[in-house]
């Protein structure tokens, strides 16, 4: 009887290494992905892939991606019924991703980084994103307008280059070819406080910058992702 007892232990360890050699990212916080079908377009590649026995589409900068490649990723913004033009077709949910990786460029500690990239660490703690209205007390810049302002009078600054100082409370990167910024001053109007930007900058959450861009009313980007208020192409001056 205690030989069984020691066999069945022996099998159930056996396993439980098979399981770890099997995924050895699994305790990164890294999500593995196996390819079902690609799908190319002009900018993007769309992933149908298996991950934890469900499939799903995800979609990021042009890869080169075959059947049953494995493929890892972080984070990502969920679309759903998202219509691609592209392919005149629309899907029920679709993931965008700024980067995808296989396991040969993961470093296990870090995440996901490129072969041979330089990684600088920060001494300071990085920020969360957050979609909740901060108390921040951040001055105006002469020739800039205020967050209140912009949504207040959004007629009179739509169509035109309009300057902002705040602080970047959310920032999603790669999606649709933009990224996407969270913008607050520390004002409001009416209840709107946070301001949608998109820009080719890529910025922190917790960064108090200058940015610039062209104010737009009423943008719809579709799969329901449609702003009363946006400003669109953003750089950052300061």
């Amino acid at each position: 009887m205690k030989i069984v007892k020691v066999i069945l232990v022996l099998i159930a360890f056996q396993f439980s290494l098979l399981g770890m050699a099997q995924d050895p990212h699994s305790k990164s916080g890294l999500k593995k992905v196996i390819v079902q079908e690609v799908l190319q377009v002009k900018s993007y590649t769309y992933l149908n892939v298996l991950e934890d026995g469900n499939r799903k589409w995800i979609a990021v900068p042009t890869i080169e991606a075959k059947l049953g490649e494995v493929f890892y990723y972080k984070g990502g913004m969920e679309m759903p019924n998202f219509k691609s033009t592209e392919l005149d077709r629309t899907f029920d949910a679709v993931i965008f991703i700024g980067s995808i990786t296989n396991a040969d460029t993961i470093n296990l500690e870090k995440g996901m980084v490129e072969q041979e990239a330089v990684v600088v660490e920060d001494s300071k703690p990085k920020k969360k994103g957050t979609l909740a209205q901060l108390e921040l007390t951040i001055e105006g810049i002469e020739g800039g307008v205020r967050i209140s302002d912009v949504f207040k009078n959004k007629a009179l600054y739509a169509g035109k280059t309009i300057k902002i100082k705040g602080e970047v409370t959310k920032f999603n990167g790669g999606i649709m070819g933009k990224n996407w910024v969270h913008f607050q001053d520390g004002t409001s109007y009416e209840g709107a406080y946070d301001l949608m930007i998109t820009s080719q900058e890529n910025v922190n959450v917790g960064d108090t910058i200058v940015l610039q861009g062209v104010l737009s009313l009423d943008r719809d980007f579709g799969a329901g992702y449609f702003y009363k208020v946006i400003m669109e192409g953003a750089v950052v001056i300061q």
